[in-house]
């Protein structure tokens, strides 16, 4: 099978698809076979090519974090059977086939094509706890989302709009970027100068928003802040502006204002059955139509290098995809 390797710590450069041999169940019998379809490319796939994300694995290795695909095997008491459409969530999956643990699969629902259940786990899990789970986030209330068109900003405004919050702001740099997100579902769109801000409490009637989620970073954390409403919270997902920001806390206590630290996959390590219960409130959001992953880039497996490299210099809108082989449906 082909499979993709990370060979050095260089980034996109040191990305390439490999000939590798197939997986097996485990003898045990406790793992189900899985022919991948799509894979997706995340952002903490790129830190892990540079050696920066947490968890550093010597190269080389095999990465990816999500993908779907259709069951060829599966014991008899893993929940899944041969040719079942699933979500995949397991280390190394970016490959041609894996075998995973039952746990680490979840059932692909019909709505949903294979490039967006290959969308699905990584971004919409962490929407879910980050915003739900550790935010409070609630109906009715205003949400601020950073960097609104990539596949972390998506999914926020939509799993925002599955709980019946808004309205819901997006930040986005471009106008290319601002139709992205209103695409996903944000009600306004406003974009990066050196009044975003103002323009965010214009557009909530002077009052801020109640949360604002923050993949970014960077620069945009302090007006983050700025524009939440009183007892608002800033949710720190991550930082795809590559800098780590500071507060001084007496912004915090002067404005009675919260900043939430919000990591799934700390969680997750910490409580492996974190995802399955976070899938059943995914399945009632895709079912009513408010969850569907916008699709980006969907590039074949031998340009998967490329798909790192859109991810390094900033140019990935909603999520970006490597496809491994067709599904069942469209090879008859």
């Amino acid at each position: 099978m082909r499979a993709l390797e990370v060979q050095s710590l260089t980034g996109p450069a040191g990305v390439a698809v490999v000939d590798a041999p197939e997986p097996v169940a485990d003898p045990d019998g406790a793992s189900v076979i899985v022919d991948i379809v799509c894979g997706g490319v995340s952002f903490p796939d790129l830190l892990q090519s540079q050696g920066l994300y947490q968890y550093r694995p010597d190269p080389p290795f095999r990465p990816g974090i999500e993908a779907a695909g259709v069951v060829r095997t599966a014991p008899d008491d893993s929940g899944f059977a041969a040719g079942d459409r699933v979500c995949v969530w397991s280390n190394g999956c970016l490959a041609e086939v894996t075998a995973s643990a039952p746990r680490d699969l979840f059932a692909l629902p019909d709505e949903l094509s294979f490039e967006e259940g290959a969308a699905l786990v990584m971004n919409y899990q962490t929407a879910v706890f980050c915003m739900i789970d550790r935010a409070g986030l609630r109906e009715g209330e205003s949400v601020l989302v950073l960097g609104a068109s990539g596949g972390v900003g998506t999914s926020g405004i939509q799993v925002a709009k599955g709980v019946g919050a808004g309205p819901i702001i997006g930040l986005v740099s471009t106008e290319a970027k601002g139709e992205i997100a209103r695409a996903a579902g944000a009600d306004h769109i406003v974009l990066i100068s050196d009044t975003w801000k103002d323009e965010v409490l214009e557009l909530t009637g002077g009052r801020g928003v109640d949360m604002t989620y923050d993949p970014v970073g960077g620069d945009r954390f302090l007006d983050g802040i700025r524009a939440l409403a009183r007892f608002g919270r800033l949710v720190v997902v991550g930082f795809a502006a590559g800098e780590i920001p500071t507060v001084k806390v007496n912004r915090l206590l002067l404005r009675n204002v919260s900043l939430v630290g919000a990591a799934w996959g700390e969680a997750v390590y910490a409580d492996p059955t974190i995802p399955a219960r976070i899938h059943e409130r995914l399945l009632t959001m895709i079912e009513s139509g408010t969850v569907k992953p916008p699709i980006g880039q969907v590039l074949p497996f031998e340009q998967a290098a490329e798909a790192y490299r859109l991810l390094d210099e900033r140019e990935a809108v909603g999520k970006v995809l490597v496809r491994m082989q067709p599904g069942p449906a469209e090879a008859q």
